[in-house]
């Protein structure tokens, strides 16, 4: 039942997510009128109004936008009047699917409605202090490696390095077969083998042997140490949103259970105790 509704949603779709076309926007000399469909119009203003409400179409110009959602609105504009002529809306199935999508979504802006006045700044801020307050950190290391295949190789990269034949970049280019800047990462994050010969290491000092892991040789360049910090509130704002959300609908939902009178009947209509 679907599939009979696909063409009409993704001409929608398409035309908030059009790509780029050149084209130089004429038509707003023509009464804001964009295009006419056997007598119906489509404005300039119907397509800015849905180029404005996509943010991610911001980074396209509208002029280029404009060309290719003209015709994709002339299309969904004509299988709508195809729709119309066969009294599609008059059909059982389309009150049906119309009553379905209302319900839904008077559903969802109930629950938003709800989450918006639980989910507050103030909420916010008391989850991120706390955060804070329990945040243990940890040593971080910012480290280069050269992985090699075989143990003979990492000891000849040792080799140049101790005999300053070349720097440990150029070295890198010429032997690693992984992408040598591993940034800062904490003990977690890399395999034990590995982790364990980079942090007793000094700053500013090579790997004097080969580190074996799972993965090859390794030769390690140790960069900086750090300790870790608490994230900044507008990096974790939206994960803590999220949380505050799904706990609030969790609450709701709970709330209309406990109000309401229901009872559910297992496949033999026998009813099920409220447990």
């Amino acid at each position: 039942m679907q599939k009979k509704y696909l063409f009409a949603t993704t001409a929608a779709v398409v035309v908030l997510v059009a790509g780029a076309f050149t084209y130089k926007v004429c038509a707003e000399k023509n009464d804001g009128v964009a295009a006419i469909v056997n007598g119906e119009k489509i404005t300039v203003a119907e397509i800015q109004k849905a180029y404005n409400e996509n943010p991610q179409l911001k980074q396209v110009p509208f002029e280029e936008f404009y060309s290719h959602a003209v015709d994709v609105m002339v299309n969904s504009k004509l299988a709508l009047q195809a729709a119309d002529k066969e009294n599609i809306k008059q059909s059982p199935e389309f009150a049906e699917q119309l009553k379905a999508m209302e319900d839904d979504l008077a559903r969802q802006m109930y629950l938003d409605k709800r989450v918006e006045q639980s989910v507050t700044d103030e909420e916010v801020q008391k989850i991120y202090n706390e955060y804070v307050a329990k945040f243990e950190p940890q040593k971080e290391v910012k480290a280069k490696h050269i992985l090699v295949d075989t143990e003979e190789q990492a000891k000849e990269v040792i080799a140049k390095l101790e005999a300053k034949e070349a720097s440990f970049d150029d070295l890198a280019r010429q032997y690693s077969k992984d992408n040598p800047n591993l940034g800062f990462f904490t003990a977690e994050m890399m395999v034990p083998e590995f982790s364990d010969a980079a942090f007793k290491m000094k700053k500013g000092t090579f790997s004097s042997t080969p580190v074996k892991t799972e993965f090859g040789y390794h030769v390690i360049f140790v960069e900086d140490f750090r300790d870790t910090k608490p994230l900044d509130l507008a990096e974790v704002e939206p994960q803590i949103k999220a949380g505050l959300a799904q706990e609030a609908i969790g609450k709701i939902v709970e709330d209309l259970n406990k109000n309401a009178d229901v009872q559910k009947f297992d496949l033999k209509g026998k009813k099920i105790e409220a447990k």
